[in-house]
């Protein structure tokens, strides 16, 4: 299969914290936001470049025992709700973001 985050594929995903992890996660999904129901290619680019990331994650050996495991499969599912409408969870890109917003801070060096 062929990685759209190729360099990060073949293991320095692996190396960062969840909180990079998630942090990243959320850009993509920041991006979805900001091109949903503008520019359908970018959209659908963002979003599945979530996934590939979510997958990355979900993969990681560090969280497979962990409890953790749980709630990144869950983000995933609620993520994916968003991109087929909310449906489900009533989930929308809008609301995600501030979720992701909080790894991201985490993830920051202290100043």
């Amino acid at each position: 299969m062929g990685y759209q985050h190729a360099s990060l594929a073949q293991g320095r995903w692996h190396q960062m914290s969840l909180a990079e992890q998630m942090g990243n996660i959320g850009s993509e999904i920041s991006r979805a936001y900001r091109w949903e129901g503008k520019e359908r290619k970018l959209f659908e680019g963002a979003f599945y470049r979530a996934l590939e990331l979510f997958d990355l994650t979900l993969a990681d050996p560090r969280w497979q025992k962990a409890r953790r495991l749980k709630e990144i499969a869950r983000a995933r599912e609620i993520v994916c709700d968003a991109y087929f409408g909310g449906h489900e969870y009533g989930s929308r890109f809008e609301d995600l973001r501030s979720y992701f917003d909080h790894f991201a801070i985490a993830a920051r060096p202290a100043a």
